[in-house]
């Protein structure tokens, strides 16, 4: 017979390790909490892109944004920079963005206005890391000539880019095209204090009716593949090999990572691949995620998993399951769509859709976090998942997970922050466990 006191002992201890449990669920000390801040078509920021607009409003905005979020509980933000072989940057090789001014090639009218350097030192001063978005092929956005400044790379050198579905690409077979593509990249690397590069799923262009015009240059550098297929992921593959290894080489402490479409193969295609049945990024945009992963090429993988439970063409905790049983010792974190939210459709009718995504995926001690499409779906609280984040999820501060491969020295403003909230932490989870 057990007595009284080994009784409330029991008791005692099994409601600590309780209380402990939940605490570790919904309170993570390291978790990583993005967003993604999409400058192509004026999405996100700046709101108005006009010839003459006075840089003062498009800094105000974007400290608005940065405030919002730093209220959501958010510590990282993937903010575009490059959508359309354009620059939101100062010291680039590249015409200033038609998104940030109006018109491609117009500076902004401030000289002392660098948007990338303004956007980091407002993100460090919050204990954000700032992630630079690049989209690496896409060169227009449609085929109106006048919105493409005289001298924009795809008039200078013409026989780098095809057209396809009504916008032009760098053709990736081409190796003076990746060589330039890692240039770009690289000018940020070197010249600005950011904590990340981030590519999204935009590889090859997504498929259309006609097939992709690169027959000729196959001709040309694709002999020993075996298929034109096989020759254009190896195209990609190069390219990411080579940016991890130069990124790493400048600055070993910034991270290199990628957010591929969320299938990257069925398993029907392939026994590596995962329970769904619908467009894989490795057939479609040629894009092996899996293989940068398992090389060592990213740091982490950000899948955009943008669907709901049990969808039958690609069900999300399936989904989720396979990216973190791929992650090779890498960091997953997974792309959520806010913006679908609101959607009358399977799955989303449910407003507690998004919310039990978050669930699952802290319950998979291999993801280490999220990233939402997109800013302003956010902060416009959609089927109110930012109340969620705010006053649930993210209640409390959470650092940045730890990445053992890559170099401890970070650059100094963030690294006096997280020290900061290292202590804010701890403070928010004593005064949590007194009330408990």
């Amino acid at each position: 017979m057990v007595n009284k006191s080994t009784l409330l002992l029991f008791l005692l201890l099994l409601t600590s390790t309780t209380l402990f449990a939940q605490e570790t669920k919904y309170f993570p000390k390291r978790e990583f909490r993005g967003v993604w801040i999409a400058t192509v078509q004026n999405i996100d920021w700046p709101s108005k892109a006009a010839v003459g607009v006075d840089p003062t409003v498009q800094k105000q905005e974007f400290v608005q944004i940065l405030d919002e979020h730093q209220k959501t509980g958010i510590n990282a933000v993937m903010l575009q920079v490059r959508p359309s072989t354009d620059a939101l940057y100062a010291k680039s090789r590249e015409q200033w963005s038609m998104f940030l001014t109006g018109k491609q090639g117009l500076a902004p009218i401030d000289p002392q206005y660098d948007p990338l350097e303004f956007a980091i030192q407002e993100a460090h001063k919050r204990g954000m890391e700032l992630h630079a978005w690049f989209n690496p092929y896409r060169a227009t956005n449609n085929l109106i000539d006048s919105l493409t400044s005289a001298d924009h790379i795809t008039r200078t050198k013409p026989d780098w880019f095809f057209t396809y579905a009504g916008k032009k690409y760098f053709n990736p077979g081409l190796p003076e095209v990746r060589a330039y593509i890692v240039d770009v990249v690289m000018d940020v690397v070197k010249n600005y204090d950011i904590d990340g590069v981030h590519f999204d799923d935009y590889f090859y262009p997504y498929p259309g009716k006609e097939p992709l015009p690169d027959s000729v240059t196959y001709q040309l550098y694709g002999q020993n593949f075996a298929t034109i297929e096989d020759w254009r992921r190896n195209n990609v593959d190069e390219l990411i090999h080579t940016l991890s290894d130069e990124i790493h080489a400048e600055k070993k402490f910034v991270k290199f990572g990628i957010s591929p479409f969320g299938i990257w193969r069925n398993k029907a295609q392939d026994p590596n691949g995962s329970e769904s049945n619908g467009l894989s990024g490795y057939s479609a945009l040629y894009a092996d995620a899996r293989k940068w992963v398992q090389e060592g090429w990213i740091d982490y993988v950000n899948p955009q998993v943008y669907f709901p439970f049990n969808y039958p063409a690609a069900p999300y905790e399936k989904l989720v399951d396979w990216w973190s049983a791929n992650a090779f010792g890498k960091h997953v974190y997974v792309g959520q769509g806010v913006y679908r939210a609101m959607e009358d459709r399977e799955g989303w009718r449910d407003k507690q859709q998004l919310p039990n995504q978050v669930r699952y995926l802290r319950q998979n001690p291999k993801v280490q976090g999220s990233v939402y499409f997109s800013s302003k779906s956010l902060t416009n609280n959609l089927a109110g998942f930012r109340d969620s984040l705010q006053y649930e999820f993210y209640r409390y501060h959470a650092l940045q997970p730890q990445m053992q491969w890559l170099d401890d020295e970070a650059p100094a403003a963030p690294s006096e922050l997280d020290d900061v909230r290292e202590r804010r932490f701890l403070i928010f989870r004593a005064n949590d466990k007194a009330k408990l």
